[in-house]
């Protein structure tokens, strides 16, 4: 039977943001998970004034299920 994946109704995804910055280590700082990527962009505009670092890995995690087609 043929199966589509497809991301999870019943469960959020997270994002989140990781300071890169640094000149000789990582700055490491996290903005830990939100359920809304504008909440992740707001961490990281505060974290850029307060600290002049700009280079951030961003994450995104979900859930998926396989759905069966027809």
């Amino acid at each position: 039977m043929p199966y589509t994946i497809v991301q999870d109704p019943t469960a959020e995804p997270e994002y989140e943001a990781r300071c890169v910055s640094g000149d000789e280590s990582d700055c490491a700082a996290s903005s830990g998970p939100y359920g809304n990527p504008a909440d992740v962009e707001e961490w990281q505009r505060k974290h850029t004034q307060e600290t002049r670092h700009t280079r951030y890995r961003r994450s995104f995690a979900d859930y998926a299920v396989l759905a069966p087609q027809g």
